[in-house]
């Protein structure tokens, strides 16, 4: 059973890895003043980027969960840092989403990209491009350890950094379609 949920979390992680690709092909168009991809997108998640943001951040906390909780996988000091930028935004994404407050979205940036540099960072550990820190060798297996290995490439931190990922792009959706809202309150609202 564990190892069916670990190819089913991986493939739910390279489908999100095929929607970065989009938010980034449709990025790259939108800088040479190509709109059409963008605007698809839009189309496509308006009204739910913070729902579709909910779900990736509780599909990657419940992932993260099962693999220290029922796999029995030890998570090293970088995940659980990793894990610290990604359970708060499921909590806060269910309540943004179900209060229609999108322009908070703009505040979360930090939790999802710092979360992506340390996932970066995990990444080239594990390749062994750098070398580990001290504090991961302390307390078991350190960060260098690939705990899953799925298709040849997927790691937890490939995991995260895919969750991350669909995250940013999700608020910078949710940000900048209530750009054109104005700030001010409405008589009738409450401060």
């Amino acid at each position: 059973m564990s190892h069916d949920v670990t190819v089913a979390l991986s493939a739910l992680g390279v489908a999100g890895q095929v929607i970065v690709a989009l938010f980034l092909l449709a990025g790259l168009f939108a800088l040479v003043r190509i709109y059409i991809p963008l605007d698809g997108i839009r189309r496509v998640f308006w009204g739910y980027e913070l729902w579709a943001g909910f779900v990736v951040a509780s599909v990657a906390t419940g992932g993260s969960l099962f693999f220290s909780q029922i796999a029995n996988y030890q998570p090293c000091e970088l995940c659980w840092f990793q894990r610290i930028c990604m359970y708060p935004l499921s909590i806060l994404l269910l309540l943004m989403a179900y209060r229609g407050d999108y322009r908070a979205s703009r505040y979360l940036f930090p939790l999802p990209v710092v979360g992506a540099c340390v996932s970066i960072y995990h990444i080239l550990i594990e390749n062994h491009v750098v070398t580990e820190p001290q504090a991961c060798t302390i307390g078991g297996a350190g960060c260098d350890y690939k705990w899953i290995n799925e298709f040849g490439y997927m790691t937890i931190p490939t995991l995260a950094l895919t969750g991350f990922l669909l995250l940013i792009g999700f608020l910078v959706l949710a940000a900048s379609g209530q750009s054109t809202e104005t700030a001010t309150l409405a008589a009738h609202a409450e401060r």
